[in-house]
């Protein structure tokens, strides 16, 4: 299948660079950033270090969350003006936890077409390695720095099934845990990445009170920028009584063959045994 043109004028390209290892930007990214007029980065002296090493010589613009309503505009103008721009975070995917939005949405309301250029992202990499499941995950970015705001977020989240997955910065890391195991149960199972794909790559999967002691263990494990995966919360059980009404309520409509069907796909266990309790409660 031919591929788009990666420098069309007026295009906004979205690119994905590295979380860490460098030989994690793709032959796309790269030809995408060697082509396109201009680069709009979180903070172009990062960007430009990752430019340098690629040999790419490109005119770069910050955009980052204190400048992002008034730069935006001009990147919009230039992009009307028919310049291709690739926006880019310090790393991983732009938006996820980083500033961009604004852009994005005004380019796409004036019609400029948006190109998304996908790679590396912290919290997709951390989910593929936890060990927790992850075919349906809440992403909650970071949590709020004060400890009453931290908690506070943490009781809403307690009861959520889904997986759970958050940033931390090394500063926050150990209150982040202690408030996790204390408001979350010390036995809910996490895991912890610490400067995935960089030289000093270090990983942690247990329980949060676990985790909070192997914090504790070594100052090393303290350093650099976390991704925490956290278990989501176990289903409630139903109680005998619920139970009970979910099968006379079945009964109203079914037969006791189909009711047991029915009740053994919602609660599970033995279809026999839902058959007698069925039978039992029969008018």
């Amino acid at each position: 299948m031919k591929q788009a043109n990666r420098c069309e004028a007026g295009t906004l390209f979205v690119v994905a660079t590295p979380i860490g290892n460098l030989g994690d930007l793709s032959p796309r990214a790269l030809e995408t950033l060697k082509t396109v007029d201009l680069v709009a980065a979180e903070d172009t002296r990062h960007s430009g270090a990752l430019l340098s090493h690629f040999g790419i010589r490109k005119k770069r613009v910050s955009l980052h969350s204190h400048n992002e309503a008034a730069q935006s505009e001009q990147l919009l103008a230039r992009l009307l003006a028919g310049e291709s721009v690739a926006l880019v975070s310090d790393a991983g995917t732009p938006l996820i936890s980083d500033p961009g939005f604004p852009l994005i949405r005004a380019a796409r309301e004036h019609g400029v077409r948006v190109v998304p250029i996908p790679g590396p992202s912290a919290v997709i990499a951390a989910l593929s390695v936890a060990g927790l499941p992850s075919e349906r995950f809440a992403f909650e970015g970071f949590l709020p720095a004060k400890r009453a705001a931290r908690r506070q977020k943490l009781e809403a989240l307690a009861g959520e099934p889904r997986t759970l997955a958050f940033y931390e910065s090394p500063h926050r890391i150990t209150e982040m845990m202690s408030d996790l195991a204390d408001v979350l149960g010390g036995d809910r199972q996490v895991f912890l990445g610490r400067e995935l794909t960089k030289l000093h790559e270090q990983a942690f999967a247990g329980t949060a009170q676990a985790a909070l002691e192997w914090l504790g263990a070594d100052d090393h494990h303290r350093k650099g920028e976390f991704v925490v995966i956290i278990e989501g919360a176990p289903a409630a059980k139903a109680s005998h009584s619920d139970e009970d009404l979910l099968l006379k309520t079945l009964l109203e409509y079914l037969s006791v063959k189909d009711a047991s069907h029915a009740a053994a796909r919602i609660l599970g266990g033995s279809r026999k045994a839902l058959y007698n309790r069925l039978l039992a409660l029969k008018p």
